[in-house]
């Protein structure tokens, strides 16, 4: 029975990341995946990746990821948001550094919804003097 040291959730747009920490050698799972194979650029691994390098904590957990909604680049931001709730569980001593990164604040920046009437959230219909 593998036990779960730490639970976080991440949030980012409309991704919902849920992170579970475990004892381990520094593997990240994401939906069953390894975390290169799941995501598509360098970048976005190397997002997931921060709290961990930033908390010298790169080889001590194995970090289980269970993400739904959004895209790669939003999913890849609420990974990094678990994390770092997560190991917040685990180490209090932790908090200046992800504090100082911005890791444990949720980027609350949202798709703006479409107005009726519009032809988006923003973009008008071309208006028409005659």
């Amino acid at each position: 029975m593998v036990k779960n040291i730490a639970i976080g959730t991440g949030r980012r747009k409309t991704a919902t990341a849920r992170v579970f920490l475990r004892e381990g050698n520094g593997k990240i799972t994401v939906n069953g995946k390894d975390v290169k194979d799941y995501f598509a650029t360098a970048e976005q691994v190397q997002v997931v990746n921060q709290p961990l390098l930033v908390t010298s904590n790169t080889n001590k957990f194995d970090v289980l990821i269970n993400v739904t909604g959004g895209g790669l680049n939003g999913q890849a931001a609420a990974c990094l948001h678990g994390i770092s709730r997560a190991l917040l569980q685990v180490d209090q001593d932790t908090h200046a550094a992800l504090k100082a990164n911005g890791y444990l604040t949720r980027d609350s920046r949202m798709v703006e919804r479409k107005k009726y009437g519009q032809k988006g959230a923003r973009r008008r219909f071309q208006f028409s003097k005659r």
